[in-house]
Protein backbone atom coordinates (compact mmCIF):
# COMPACT_ATOMS: atom_id res chain seq x y z
CA UNK A 1 0.00 0.00 0.00
CA UNK A 2 1.24 3.58 -1.14
CA UNK A 3 -0.01 6.65 0.56
CA UNK A 4 1.27 10.19 -0.11
CA UNK A 5 1.54 13.05 2.01
CA UNK A 6 1.08 16.43 -0.15
CA UNK A 7 2.15 18.61 3.07
CA UNK A 8 1.66 19.25 6.75
CA UNK A 9 -1.30 19.96 6.64
CA UNK A 10 -2.63 16.51 5.06
CA UNK A 11 -0.59 14.20 7.54
CA UNK A 12 -4.10 13.78 9.52
CA UNK A 13 -5.56 12.29 6.45
CA UNK A 14 -2.76 10.00 5.56
CA UNK A 15 -2.61 8.79 9.71
CA UNK A 16 -6.31 8.12 9.09
CA UNK A 17 -5.53 6.12 5.64
CA UNK A 18 -2.78 4.23 7.59
CA UNK A 19 -4.60 3.20 10.41
CA UNK A 20 -6.95 2.20 8.43
CA UNK A 21 -4.65 0.02 6.72
CA UNK A 22 -2.81 -1.18 9.56
CA UNK A 23 -5.04 -4.75 10.13
CA UNK A 24 -3.99 -7.05 12.98
CA UNK A 25 -0.16 -5.84 12.68
CA UNK A 26 1.12 -4.87 16.12
CA UNK A 27 4.98 -3.84 15.19
CA UNK A 28 5.79 -1.43 12.41
CA UNK A 29 9.29 -0.96 11.40
CA UNK A 30 9.89 2.43 10.26
CA UNK A 31 12.63 3.03 6.95
CA UNK A 32 13.60 6.46 6.14
CA UNK A 33 16.09 8.88 5.89
CA UNK A 34 17.13 11.46 8.80
CA UNK A 35 14.31 14.10 8.35
CA UNK A 36 11.91 11.80 6.47
CA UNK A 37 9.16 12.68 9.03
CA UNK A 38 9.19 9.55 10.79
CA UNK A 39 8.80 10.90 13.90
CA UNK A 40 6.07 13.64 12.51
CA UNK A 41 3.81 10.55 10.91
CA UNK A 42 4.59 8.41 14.07
CA UNK A 43 2.65 11.37 16.10
CA UNK A 44 -0.04 11.84 13.63
CA UNK A 45 -0.73 8.19 13.68
CA UNK A 46 -1.11 8.30 17.55
CA UNK A 47 -3.34 10.94 17.38
CA UNK A 48 -5.10 9.47 15.27
CA UNK A 49 -5.46 6.63 17.51
CA UNK A 50 -6.57 8.88 20.41
CA UNK A 51 -3.86 9.32 21.85
CA UNK A 52 -4.00 13.09 24.41
CA UNK A 53 -0.41 12.98 25.64
CA UNK A 54 2.32 14.83 24.14
CA UNK A 55 3.81 13.01 21.62
CA UNK A 56 7.92 13.56 21.55
CA UNK A 57 10.69 11.36 19.89
CA UNK A 58 12.06 8.62 22.03
CA UNK A 59 15.70 9.94 20.57
CA UNK A 60 17.23 9.93 24.23
CA UNK A 61 14.62 7.63 26.61
CA UNK A 62 15.09 4.89 23.18
CA UNK A 63 11.06 4.48 24.51
CA UNK A 64 8.07 6.46 24.57
CA UNK A 65 4.59 4.87 26.24
CA UNK A 66 1.43 6.00 25.43
CA UNK A 67 -2.13 5.09 25.61
CA UNK A 68 -4.68 5.42 23.20
CA UNK A 69 -7.98 6.48 24.33
CA UNK A 70 -10.07 5.03 21.63
CA UNK A 71 -8.70 2.01 21.40
CA UNK A 72 -8.04 1.53 25.12
CA UNK A 73 -4.50 0.18 24.66
CA UNK A 74 -0.84 0.84 24.58
CA UNK A 75 1.40 2.34 22.56
CA UNK A 76 5.42 2.22 22.41
CA UNK A 77 7.32 4.34 20.36
CA UNK A 78 10.99 3.37 19.83
CA UNK A 79 13.83 5.27 18.54
CA UNK A 80 17.03 3.26 18.37
CA UNK A 81 19.26 5.99 16.30
CA UNK A 82 21.88 5.85 19.06
CA UNK A 83 21.59 2.47 19.76
CA UNK A 84 25.58 1.68 19.53
CA UNK A 85 25.58 -2.28 20.89
CA UNK A 86 22.45 -4.89 20.56
CA UNK A 87 23.36 -5.68 23.64
CA UNK A 88 21.40 -2.06 24.50
CA UNK A 89 18.26 -3.40 23.09
CA UNK A 90 18.78 -6.85 25.17
CA UNK A 91 18.91 -5.13 27.93
CA UNK A 92 16.14 -3.11 27.89
CA UNK A 93 13.81 -6.18 27.65
CA UNK A 94 12.64 -5.67 23.97
CA UNK A 95 10.71 -8.91 24.01
CA UNK A 96 8.88 -7.83 26.65
CA UNK A 97 7.75 -4.71 24.19
CA UNK A 98 7.41 -5.88 20.34
CA UNK A 99 5.81 -9.54 22.15
CA UNK A 100 3.28 -7.58 24.32
CA UNK A 101 0.48 -7.50 21.92
CA UNK A 102 0.50 -3.90 22.07
CA UNK A 103 1.27 -1.41 19.32
CA UNK A 104 4.72 -0.73 19.05
CA UNK A 105 6.34 2.03 16.17
CA UNK A 106 10.13 1.73 15.48
CA UNK A 107 12.39 4.05 14.05
CA UNK A 108 15.98 3.09 12.66
CA UNK A 109 14.69 -0.43 12.95
CA UNK A 110 17.40 -1.37 10.39
CA UNK A 111 20.10 -0.87 13.74
CA UNK A 112 18.30 -3.79 15.22
CA UNK A 113 17.43 -5.62 12.28
CA UNK A 114 18.19 -8.97 13.86
CA UNK A 115 15.86 -8.68 16.61
CA UNK A 116 12.30 -7.39 14.67
CA UNK A 117 9.54 -9.79 15.04
CA UNK A 118 9.47 -11.84 11.55
CA UNK A 119 5.68 -10.41 11.25
CA UNK A 120 7.10 -6.65 11.65
CA UNK A 121 5.12 -4.44 8.80
CA UNK A 122 7.63 -2.57 7.12
CA UNK A 123 6.98 0.93 5.99
CA UNK A 124 9.50 3.16 4.03
CA UNK A 125 8.85 6.84 4.47
CA UNK A 126 10.49 9.21 1.79
CA UNK A 127 10.62 12.86 0.72
CA UNK A 128 9.40 13.63 -2.93
CA UNK A 129 9.86 16.39 -4.94
CA UNK A 130 8.50 19.08 -3.69
CA UNK A 131 8.75 18.29 -0.21
CA UNK A 132 5.89 16.05 -0.01
CA UNK A 133 6.60 12.58 1.57
CA UNK A 134 5.43 8.86 0.45
CA UNK A 135 4.74 5.56 2.85
CA UNK A 136 4.90 2.37 1.34
CA UNK A 137 3.32 -0.38 3.65
CA UNK A 138 5.04 -3.41 3.27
Amino acid sequence: MEITINGLDDIRRAAKEFVGAMGDSKVFALYGKMGAGKTTFVKAVCEELGVEDVITSPTFAIVNEYRSNTTDGLIYHFDFYRIKKLEEVYDMGYEDYFYSGALCFIEWPELIEDLLPVDATRVTISEEEGGGRKVILD
